[in-house]
């Protein structure tokens, strides 16, 4: 059997990386990435945030390609908010449990049976239900837009229940929830944030709002990730237990590299980490292959993308 020993034998990753570089400024390309993918792809990155922060940034971009490294709806994301540009993503079979949980078709269902209620809709979500929604948010500008609209308005919710349940709690809202959530958010558990707690007792807990109620009540900070970072920066602590996605973790500690951070694990496991299976499928080695291939490029049919932008765009005017 004939074997190609050049394909054979994996490069170290500072070889890909060096790769990457070249790649990016002969394609004209930016790397967008979230802060749950791998460290590695970080480092790479031209652009690390939350789902707010890329989206603005995406809009400002003058490369031809944008490589969004994440889950599907947020190349959905950009290439809507980016019609004229090429968009890819490192593997397309990165996906999002919440999306997931609230199919178009079904949703539209729900919205029927609710009518002149304001649909708002998390940014965790398909082209297909951002187009049957009136606002689009995100984590970290959901209160601020749902405290935005009067008072009386009906407003449903969806698709994640935790994240809809925390902002009726802090806005003193009676949103109707479409029932979804992120798998590994649902993970946490209150037994394994206390024993962490026992063992260090000046921990402060961070917790995404994404987390059940009973997490939620734990929290020291909730907030998205990019306020978690936001508050372990600037707060005067120096040990926190995070309660989202272990990939936040990498920009906690290059950020403040005399705290500590202890990442709280799920519920049925005694791992260290809550990993999101779907941000880890992207890597190195994918990433390199979407910028020399130009693919797996994301597309949005016209009329779809033509009604989700305007949710999108009245998110980013209202957050600003």
């Amino acid at each position: 059997m004939n074997v190609n020993n050049t394909d054979a034998v994996d490069k170290r990753p500072s070889d890909i990386k060096e790769e990457i570089a070249r790649l990016k400024s002969e394609k004209d390309a930016v790397i967008l990435a979230h802060y749950y993918v791998r460290g590695e792809i970080q480092e790479v990155a031209d652009f690390i945030g939350d789902s707010l922060a890329l989206a603005r940034i995406a809009t400002t971009l003058p490369n031809r390609m944008i490589v969004l490294c994440g889950v599907h709806f947020m190349g959905e994301t950009a290439k809507i908010l980016c019609p004229g540009k090429k968009v890819v993503v490192p593997d397309m079979n990165a996906g999002c449990s919440l999306a997931d949980s609230c199919p178009a078709d079904e949703f539209e269902k729900f919205i029927k049976e609710h009518p002149d209620h304001t649909v708002v809709s998390y940014v965790n979500t398909s082209a297909a239900v951002k187009a049957l929604t009136d606002v689009v948010v995100t984590s970290s500008n959901a209160r601020q837009i749902v405290d935005a609209l009067p008072a009386d308005e009906k407003i449903i919710f969806g698709p994640d229940r935790n994240l809809g349940s925390y902002i009726n709690s802090v806005t003193g809202r009676d949103m109707v929830l479409w029932d979804g959530a992120c798998h590994v958010h649902e993970q946490f558990s209150v037994e394994k944030i206390l024993e962490l707690k026992r063992q260090y007792p000046d921990a402060k807990v961070l917790v995404h709002p994404e987390c059940k109620r009973p997490v939620v009540l734990l929290a020291d900070k909730v907030g998205s990730t990019a306020a978690l970072l936001d508050y372990a920066v600037n707060s005067g602590f120096n040990r926190f237990i995070v309660a989202t996605e272990s990939g936040i973790l990498h920009e906690m500690c290059r950020r403040c590299p005399d705290k500590e951070f202890i990442p709280a694990p799920p519920a049925d496991s005694t791992c260290g980490c809550n990993d999101c299976s779907y941000m880890k499928l992207n890597t190195l080695e994918k990433l390199r292959d979407a910028l020399r291939d130009g693919k797996p490029e994301i597309f949005v049919d016209k009329e779809t993308a033509a009604k989700a932008v305007k949710p999108i765009e009245r998110m980013l005017e209202m957050s600003k």
